[in-house]
């Protein structure tokens, strides 16, 4: 049975206190000073915290921006479908879009829910232990919201209360790391249990390593590589998560909550209400069998460059049309061209994300799907490459090839590298990620991080100075009266 499946609204929470998180019917709407009171309503507020993970406009605005405006995916769904969300692929959105507006206030609507526990748990008569674990997951979750924001749009509003003030403007980045960031991620460490203190019902909280993993995954879009390095080694040394030994065991729904995962969110099949995450769902098999709408479709330079390599990693990570999955043949959508050519080459083809996939008879069954957030792959990675930036190319080597020796598993290719030069090596590590971490939203990143996103996404549309941020909503610049400013380019 999935854990941590909860649901409230901003100040609605559900009344339930049940070993497995499952929704109950919410008892009251409750306000900020009556709310939360004890521990059970602590542990209510923080449960619906967690709930907003699984909002659709959470990610992105319901569609993976990330993976459509990098090189490993395009918009994907029959041609005629989705025109707001293939602004994205070509680098053409604007202030107005809606799914950027959506994305940013739920947000924000996130943010609130943290600062409530932030705020009012510590006023709560209750089992100190306890409380300071809430206040812990509270704060992880607020640096998780904010990472997203500042990385995503640049200078935001900073609020770190419940009700935010009406005359806010932007805040530098660097104030809300050093001020909200790092701080809430540093007590998180601090505070929270390490993944096997935590029982079977608890699966889905945040975790020291998922805290180290946050903070390194932060650092290093920042560059700070000596603070990766150690971070991501005392999670390795920490001993709580290990590779699966089949890169195709990482995804399917049977594995969740795997040896592998750092952190995921949890969801529930069939209904938003108890749980159901959309983000499965968005990007599932439309047509034949009918499991979505199928937007970000793995690109065709992706599939040509894992099939030129004979990358074990690239059947795990597609699924292509009259293939057999659970025992369905998948045959897709009659309005989507099988292949699609543009001066006699082939430009893309009619593909899904297989990490996405989820088993069952509709639509609805791929609301359970746990999105993996932070992968244990991931932390082995940045540690390789904050070892090749901190003049430790041999040892970066050596974890690079863990990967590669995981992802061949018994087949004889992706030979292990030999090279310790350090360039080669910052080259091999980004490569490694972009093959590894396929249709998972860290590519775009990656690319803007190593100022490498104009050289490989300029033809397609990106253009540097601009592109690195996505707008600020123009609602919010307008409602703002000129506090908040847009960013450059818009």
């Amino acid at each position: 049975m999935k854990k941590l499946i909860v649901i409230a609204t901003v100040l609605v929470f559900a009344a339930s206190c049940s070993d497995d998180f499952l929704f109950q019917p919410p008892r009251a709407a409750l306000t900020v000073g009556s709310f939360p009171a004890n521990a059970d309503d602590a542990v209510l507020a923080i449960n619906g915290a967690y709930n907003i993970l699984r909002t659709w406009q959470i990610n992105t605005g319901g569609f993976p921006l990330f993976d459509l405006m990098a090189d490993d995916a395009v918009k994907g769904s029959n041609p005629g479908d989705g025109t707001a969300v293939a602004v994205y692929d070509k680098f053409t959105h604007t202030a107005l879009e809606g799914g950027i507006e959506a994305w940013y206030k739920t947000e924000y609507e996130a943010i609130r829910r943290t600062n409530l526990v932030i705020n009012e748990v510590p006023n709560i008569d209750m089992e100190e232990n306890l409380k300071t674990r809430i206040i812990a997951e509270a704060r992880f979750l607020r640096a998780f919201f904010y990472a997203d924001l500042v990385r995503g749009f640049g200078a935001v509003p900073m609020v770190t209360v419940i009700d935010a003030p009406i005359d806010l403007g932007r805040t530098s980045v660097e104030t809300i790391l050093n001020e909200v960031i790092y701080p809430d991620l540093e007590n998180a460490i601090a505070n929270l249990p390490v993944r096997s203190d935590y029982g079977p019902e608890d699966l889905g909280r945040a975790t020291k390593g998922a805290a180290q993993g946050l903070l390194a995954r932060v650092k290093l879009f920042y560059g700070d590589f000596a603070a990766v390095e150690q971070l991501t080694k005392e999670v390795i040394n920490s001993n709580e998560y290990q590779l699966m030994d089949d890169y195709a065991e990482v995804f399917p729904a049977a594995n969740e909550n795997n040896a592998e995962s750092v952190f995921e969110i949890a969801a529930k099949p069939e209904s938003f209400a108890e749980g159901g995450n959309q983000f499965a769902n968005t990007q599932g098999v439309r047509g034949t069998p009918n499991r979505g709408w199928g937007f970000c479709r793995p690109s065709y330079t992706l599939i040509d460059e894992m099939q030129e390599n004979n990358d074990p990693r690239l059947d795990p990570s597609v699924i292509f049309l009259n293939e057999v999955l659970d025992g369905i043949t998948i045959t897709g959508d009659g309005a989507t061209p099988d292949t699609t050519r543009e001066n006699g080459q082939i430009v893309e083809i009619e593909c899904y994300n297989q990490k996405v996939w989820y088993p069952g008879t509709d639509t609805r069954t791929s609301f359970g799907h746990n999105r993996r957030i932070i992968r244990y792959a991931d932390i082995i990675l940045m540690h390789a490459e904050a070892l090749n930036e901190n003049g430790k190319s041999a040892e970066a080597l050596t974890f690079l090839n863990q990967i590669r020796e995981r992802a061949r598993g018994d087949q004889e290719t992706l030979p292990d590298y030999t090279t310790t030069n350090k360039d080669e090596l910052r080259t091999l590590i980004l490569e490694e990620r972009k093959y590894e971490f396929a249709i998972e939203g860290l590519r775009f990143w990656d690319l803007v991080r190593t100022d490498r996103a104009e050289a490989i996404l300029g033809p397609l549309g990106f253009i540097k100075g601009k592109n690195e941020l996505f707008p600020i909503p123009q609602s919010e610049v307008d409602i703002s009266q000129g506090r908040i400013t847009q960013n450059p380019g818009y």
